[in-house]
C-alpha cells in the first residue's frame, strides 16, 4: 500500500483495560474516575466507560482467550486541572506515581487502575504546532 493512498482508519473506537476483579474495576472507572458506563454486561464480565472521545472497554477476559496483562502504555485522559484531580483522585485512595511533570507543554500526572493499567491525566497548556 502506497503511503500516498488514503488509510481506512477513521479513529480508535476503544481501549481494552482488562481486570482480575470486575467489580473493583467498575467501582474505578465509574466511581473514582466518575466516567460515564455505556455498557454494562456483569454476567459476562464487561462494561464500557466513556471519556469524551474513546471508550475504555473494561472485562475479566477469562474465557476469551486472552491473557490477563495490564496495559503498560498509559491511557492520557485530559482534564482541565491536573492538580485539582489529582488531589480529589489521592483523596479517593488513588496513588500516582512521582511528582505531577510538566513538559513544558502540558502537565501529567501517572497512575494506574487496581489491576495495574497505566492511566495519565494530562492537561496540555499551550496549543498545539505543526
Amino acid at each position: 500500500m502506497s503511503s500516498a493512498s488514503p488509510s481506512p482508519v477513521r479513529g480508535v473506537d476503544f481501549v481494552v483495560m482488562p481486570t482480575r476483579n470486575f467489580d473493583a474495576a467498575v467501582e474505578f472507572y465509574g466511581t473514582i474516575l466518575g466516567l460515564p458506563r455505556s455498557v454494562f454486561i456483569p454476567d459476562r464480565q464487561y462494561a464500557e466507560f466513556e471519556t469524551g472521545n474513546l471508550t475504555l472497554m473494561v472485562i475479566d477476559p477469562p474465557g476469551m482467550d486472552m491473557e490477563l496483562e495490564p496495559s503498560r502504555n498509559p491511557v492520557a485522559l485530559r482534564v482541565d486541572d491536573v492538580q485539582e484531580w489529582r488531589a480529589r483522585l489521592q483523596e479517593g485512595g488513588v496513588e500516582f506515581q512521582g511528582e505531577t511533570m510538566d513538559s513544558g507543554v502540558c502537565h501529567q500526572a501517572f497512575f494506574a487502575d487496581p489491576d495495574g493499567n497505566r492511566l495519565i491525566l494530562h492537561h496540555r497548556y499551550t496549543p498545539r504546532t505543526a
